[in-house]
Formats: C-alpha cells, structure tokens, sequence
C-alpha cells in the first residue's frame, strides 16, 4: 500500500486523462534546431521520435542540455607494455555521438519507455521512479502514440487529488 492509497474511496485517473494529446513528433531527420523549438514552442521536457508510425527513440530537454556541455574524454595509462583507458563511470562512445548530434536520430535515447493510456497515475509514477523518465510517450492498443504524459502533468493531477482530499479530512 502506498501513502497515496491512504482514505482513497476515489476511482483512479487514468494516463488518457492527464496526458497531453496535442504534442508534435520528431522526425529522425528533423535538425537539433528544429527539435530544440518544438520542445520549447510546445512546452515539454521531450518528444518522441516517430518513423513509419513507430516510436524509435525521443529526445529530452536533457539531451539537449547534454550536448552542450562540456565533457572530458577518458584517460589513458600506459604500464609497460599494456595501455588502459581509465573508466570516468558512464558510456563515452554516448557522449560523444550526443556532442556531435545533428539530427534527432544522433540526438535520441533508445529503446524507449512507453505507457498505455488505460494505465493508472500510480502505474505512470512509477514507471517515471524506477527508470527515472520524463517524458513517457503514451500509446493506445495497437502502439501507436496517442499523447505525452509528463512530470508535470502528474504533479498536477496529484495537487488537485491532495486538495481534494484535504477537504475531506476537515469537513465534518
């Protein structure tokens, strides 16, 4: 049971309930200027990256912010004979293809987390916990994308519960 669950009597919003419907997608061609606008012009951490109706990838505000800073390459030891190259703790050959991204396919993370849209705020939340994503695209039955939920829109949903709730507990 989660703190959430506590003098819940209420159905459950549904992701096709607080998801935003009206988000454009990325084009694996469409350019870092292009995909830096739409996520901007539709205020939203990320859009997903679509080709022949399927979802390859999305790109995030992080990616975006990724590729502008700064990152130093690993280190490389030499000892006798043997050279080793020092691990600075993440996935170098990734960095570098964000660094040098021209398109949204350079720029996207993949595979991709997606979620149904009869899926349950706290199946959305924990999703967005456990693999520490923000945006997820959201599908319908047959996988295609119907909508975008975020941080954001669940932050919302979870106000309008909490005050909900609070006026509850004080009416008598």
């Amino acid at each position: 049971m989660s703190s959430s669950d506590l003098g819940r009597d209420r159905i459950e919003p549904r992701v096709a309930d607080l998801m935003r419907a009206d988000v454009p997608t990325l084009a694996r061609g469409d350019s870092v200027a292009k995909v830096a606008k739409l996520i901007s012009d539709a205020q939203v951490p990320g859009l997903a990256v679509v080709d022949d109706g399927e979802i390859v990838g999305i790109v995030t505000e992080s990616d975006l912010v990724t590729r502008q800073s700064d990152f130093t390459p690993p280190g490389v030891i030499s000892v006798l004979d043997a050279v080793f190259t020092t691990d600075v703790g993440w996935d170098y050959d990734d960095e570098v293809r964000r660094a040098l991204a021209l398109t949204a396919g350079d720029l996207m993370t993949h595979p991709v987390y997606s979620i149904r849209d009869r899926a349950t705020l706290a199946e959305v939340a924990t999703l967005m916990h456990q693999f520490r994503v923000n945006p997820v695209p959201v599908v319908d039955d047959a996988g295609r994308i119907v909508g975008l939920v975020s941080r954001a829109d669940l932050v919302r949903v979870i106000a309008r519960l909490e005050a909900g709730a609070d006026e509850s507990i004080e009416s008598p």
